[in-house]
């Protein structure tokens, strides 16, 4: 918890060190460290670490996220993400309620939670003591992994999404993030959630089966990636061809092409869904930890 005694009371004349730990937003100058506490679980914290990857820096972002670190003694021992989501980092949850009331000061609207389990519920907790109502909580995600090839055959018809595709592979993310949280991603503008679908399949992080007839079969994105881990998102089987047994052959073409970028491909599922979880078991996945997600 945050030390009860502020800098300038009479209790901290001559202390050098805050007794027990304290929350700050993490600068620049934290990124080594910040980074070396992800490195601890490079599966759990692939959000953070692709977040490193690409900006190098633990501060504050233009967008207006910030990290809120944990120290004890000086030393980084947990972290969260505060931004449209919260995302804990090695965070323990006994922290959770200090980092709750920080990330609640900043007046931000967070979206959702998700992460390690315990982190996560513990964070719930905190935000909703300050406030913050959930409209569901996914308390239970097994996290999955796949290290080797495949212990399927894959498609060869599923590709690398181009922007010539991205006037259906749009549709067919709303569609699947609809499923998924029960609203649209396009409330409140298009514009948003248009560029997170173009940004991933100009970086190559889009997989598509197209139909016939043109139509989006199957989809699935890298959304995080770092050059050990990748982890999938998004996959969305189009309802015409749900239950046919394709699935595993998709999702092996998936693993493959994630595997030219890293070695270890990851994702989380829904526990009740018995079904996608028979599927990645199928292809080679196994569980290594527990994920849990709160919508707010």
């Amino acid at each position: 918890m945050l030390s009860r005694a502020a800098p300038w009371s009479a209790s901290r004349k001559g202390a050098t060190e805050p007794e027990g730990p304290t929350v700050r937003v993490l600068q620049d100058a934290d990124t080594r460290a910040l980074r070396e506490l992800a490195d601890q679980d490079p599966v759990a914290n692939v959000f953070i670490l692709a977040h490193l990857a690409s900006i190098n820096s633990a501060g504050p972002t233009t967008g207006g996220a910030s990290i809120f670190g944990v120290f004890d003694a000086g030393t980084l021992v947990g972290a969260c993400w505060a931004g449209a989501n919260i995302v804990p980092v090695q965070l323990a949850p006994e922290s959770a309620p200090a980092v709750a009331a920080a990330a609640s000061r900043t007046g931000r609207r967070f979206a959702s939670a998700f992460g390690p389990a315990e982190a996560v519920l513990a964070m719930h907790q905190g935000l909703q003591e300050l406030g913050h109502a959930a409209h569901e909580v996914r308390p239970e995600q097994p996290l999955m992994v796949i290290d080797g090839p495949p212990l399927v055959a894959s498609d060869p018809a599923v590709r690398r999404g181009t922007m010539a595709d991205f006037d259906r592979i749009l549709p067919a993310c709303a569609a699947m993030f609809e499923e998924e949280v029960g609203y649209s991603p396009f409330l409140g503008g298009r514009d948003f959630y248009s560029r997170r679908v173009e940004g991933l399949i100009r970086q190559g992080h889009s997989m598509v089966l197209m139909g016939a007839a043109g139509e989006v079969v199957f989809k699935a994105e890298l959304g995080a990636v770092t050059k050990d881990v990748t982890q999938v998102q998004g996959v969305w089987m189009n309802p015409q061809y749900r239950g046919r047994g394709l699935g595993a052959g998709y999702m092996a073409a998936v693993v493959e092409m994630a595997q030219e970028v890293a070695p270890v491909t990851s994702l989380y599922v829904n526990d009740y869904n018995s079904r996608a979880r028979a599927v990645y078991q199928r292809v080679g996945f196994r569980t290594v930890g527990t994920f849990a997600t709160v919508l707010f």
